[in-house]
């Protein structure tokens, strides 16, 4: 459990990922478009070390960090990992539906960790590090980063389409209502699925995404929409409500999670994600 006076002091300091350095997203390779919704590359600023936190946004990534593959299965609420100043990370966001057949792995089983790829077991991961290990620079190591997944998407199954169904319907905060009837499924099933592909179930899924919903009004709205309409807008039934979930989702405040994106803004780094 998080002591009371650590969760203030997290309020008080915690940076946004984005925040704490520059992150930029790029465009799949047409191969990889049906497993991978982006490929990402993070650069942790220098100087002291920050709190970074690292909010939920309902995906599984796959990282290339500190000479090692890993697996950053999906969050509940806001991570705290140690980030030392400089570091660069190259990142997969794989496509809903997507990660568990990859990784051969339900996604309930890594919820809130970070796993070695070597340690799941899959295929190949060994020679991935090394051939990565050896790339001069980070322009080489994201290029062969995109040829490498793009050889094991040869192998790939396509994603499973009732997730892309159900991951959609929590965007738009009906998962439970919408995929019911689309899927001809019972509630049972559902949390079966959403517990294999996403790691929780539905509800929690709509939390997360209303959420997302959020930080992208922030991006961009900046400070132009006062708080209560803020909330309306993403999907929460008010002010209040906005506050304590995303204070329980981020540790964060919505205010300093407006200055905090307001300040990203100004300076011209990417808003695409925290």
């Amino acid at each position: 459990m998080v002591s009371a006076s650590a969760s203030a002091r997290r309020r008080d300091t915690a940076l946004l990922a984005a925040r704490a350095g520059r992150y930029r997203e790029f465009a799949p390779q047409p191969a990889l478009r049906r497993h991978f919704r982006c490929l990402w590359l993070h650069e942790v600023n220098e100087g002291p070390p920050a709190t970074v936190a690292i909010v939920p946004d309902g995906y599984c990534d796959l990282l290339w960090a500190g000479g090692r593959l890993v697996v950053a299965g999906p969050d509940r609420t806001a991570a705290f990992p140690d980030i030392p100043p400089g570091t660069r990370i190259i990142g997969a966001r794989f496509a809903p539906g997507a990660a568990a057949s990859w990784l051969k792995t339900p996604l309930s089983e890594i919820v809130g960790q970070s796993v070695p790829l070597r340690d799941i077991g899959w295929k190949g991961a060994g020679e991935f590090e090394a051939r990565l290990g050896d790339c001069p620079d980070i322009p080489a190591a994201l290029a062969l980063f995109s040829g490498l997944l793009e050889e094991a998407a040869r192998d790939e199954a396509e994603p499973a389409r009732d997730a892309a169904l159900i991951f959609s319907a929590a965007n738009s905060g009906r998962a439970e209502v919408d995929v019911l009837d689309r899927l001809d499924i019972g509630e049972r099933q559902l949390r079966r699925r959403c517990h294999h592909h996403f790691g929780y179930g539905a509800k929690t899924l709509e939390r997360i995404r209303r959420f997302q919903r959020f930080l992208d009004l922030c991006r961009k709205s900046g400070a132009t929409m006062p708080l209560a309409t803020l909330a309306l807008e993403a999907g929460f039934a008010d002010q209040a409500h906005m506050t304590r979930e995303v204070g329980d989702l981020s540790t964060l405040t919505p205010t300093v999670i407006l200055d905090q994106l307001r300040h990203i803004r100004h300076a011209g780094h990417a808003l695409t994600a925290c």
